[in-house]
């Protein structure tokens, strides 16, 4: 608590903190407002039962994208052309050369992301209300007013949504610039916090509350913040040592550093990425695996099973396991590639004079800058499909597919969201406790400090 109060003592960190929360105060708001032409009442009964692929939308967007809201794309797309860019800049010497070229380059790259923000909206935007305008409740109301024409709806609500996630795009740059932290993870974070009240409304006013369930889910969800808080901060020191310099006229030898290569480089990108991989032919399966009368066809039923998590019997659920941890291993090691180019490491280091102890500059530290990273990526992207896993067992084990709320509580708060949840509170806690020791305040925790993820 006394952490808390010296926070509003200093009035520099103060209004960083009220700007924060302000600003998330009116995502919040944003989210409740839908889409010109959508019955909202109409949307609160059309929720999708039971879990699916749209889930992963639906909570990193807040839940806007099943309240079919203005912001109903969250900050993914933003997030999305980001990643696309990245890797651009790895195969394009053109977008490479724009990002060594200092400040303006980096204005520049960050310009074609936003025209990439606006045109996956744009696409993404489309699909929505495409099934918008082909769904009913299930009272069978319509979702969208038959007093406005398709053409109409369609305009009208693919530049409302585009709109809204470029609103979010800005909301996020001022919170980086103005608030606390890195504004676009606030926005998920706040989104993914935001549905824990009405998940735990929602189980006690059904009354099917099993509080035996619910003890263990608090038991393993702590266990597994305490995992993602060691993967999040976990990192592999190298020393280095640098030759002699001069010091006035003395020559002394220069103070020995290390590189922190972290267990986790790729953070939760391998998920994502995974995710996104195996969405197609889950979506194409389900697609060819009805014939004409509605009945499954027996080939595509067994293709169909390899993809399901939560298929009838656990021997068929193996196959959709063994291939979402390959993923995420091989996800993780391509990330890290991307960051981390040994090449460029030792050829700095050789240039300014470093090296690591007992290993000869040049060729000989980027393979051992390689062997390093092969060894910490392994654990790490083992422990990120343990992390992704996790819901998935958790239902079986505890065989929750007949209880909507609790499994939804699990899907939600599990897996990459907890994930997200530890990293972005852990940051964000980082930042406000230098801000405290700067000005000789105490920290959060009087022994100890609070360990960033880099």
């Amino acid at each position: 608590m006394s952490a808390i109060i010296n926070i509003f003592r200093i009035p520099e960190l103060r209004s960083k903190v009220l700007f924060t929360l302000g600003m998330l105060i009116l995502y919040r708001f944003g989210i409740f407002v839908t889409i010109p032409g959508v019955d909202p009442v109409a949307v609160n009964f059309a929720r999708p039962e039971g879990q699916s692929f749209l889930d992963v939308v639906n909570i990193f967007s807040g839940g806007a994208l099943f309240q079919l809201s203005v912001f109903s794309l969250g900050i993914m797309p933003y997030i999305s052309a980001s990643i696309i860019m990245n890797l651009l800049t790895v195969v394009i010497p053109p977008l490479a050369r724009l990002q060594r070229e200092g400040e303006e380059g980096r204005k520049k790259i960050n310009q074609y992301t936003r025209y990439g923000t606006i045109v996956l909206c744009s696409v993404q935007a489309y699909f929505i209300l495409l099934n918008a305008i082909q769904t009913t409740d299930r009272r069978g109301q319509p979702l969208v007013s038959e007093d406005i024409t398709p053409f109409w709806f369609f305009t009208i609500g693919i530049l409302t949504i585009t709109t809204g996630t470029i609103l979010l795009m800005w909301i996020g740059e001022q919170i980086t610039e103005r608030g606390i932290g890195n504004g676009v993870s606030l926005i998920i974070f706040a989104g993914i916090i935001a549905q824990l009240p009405a998940m735990l409304w929602k189980m006690t006013r059904d009354g099917n509350v099993d509080f035996f369930i619910i003890i263990i889910l608090l038991i393993v969800f702590v266990i597994l913040i305490a995992l993602t808080v060691v993967l999040s901060t976990g990192v592999r020191k190298v020393p280095l040592q640098y030759g002699k310099k001069m010091q006035g006229r003395r020559m002394v030898q220069a103070r020995s550093q290390s590189i922190p290569f972290k267990l986790n480089s790729a953070n939760v990108m391998p998920i994502i990425f995974a995710s996104s991989l195996l969405l197609f032919p889950q979506t194409v399966l389900g697609v060819l695996g009805q014939d004409s009368s509605g009945q499954n066809w027996y080939g595509w039923q067994i293709m169909s099973e390899w993809l399901n998590p939560f298929a009838p019997t656990w021997y068929k659920q193996i196959p959709y396991y063994t291939i979402y941890t390959a993923l995420i291993i091989f996800f993780a090691y391509f990330y890290t590639a991307i960051q981390i180019n040994p090449q460029e490491l030792a050829e700095n280091l050789k240039k300014y004079g470093g090296f690591v102890p007992g290993i000869r500059p040049g060729s000989h530290t980027r393979e051992y800058i390689e062997f390093v990273l092969n060894r910490i990526t392994l654990p790490g992207a083992i422990f990120l499909a343990g992390l992704a896993l996790a819901p998935y067992f958790l239902i079986n084990m505890l065989n929750l597919q007949e209880n909507q709320n609790i499994q939804g509580l699990a899907y939600t708060f599990g897996g990459t969201s907890l994930l997200i949840i530890v990293g972005v509170g852990l940051d964000t806690l980082k930042q406000v406790e230098s801000q405290l020791l700067m000005r000789n305040y105490e920290g959060f925790m009087k022994k100890g400090r609070i360990k960033g993820r880099s």
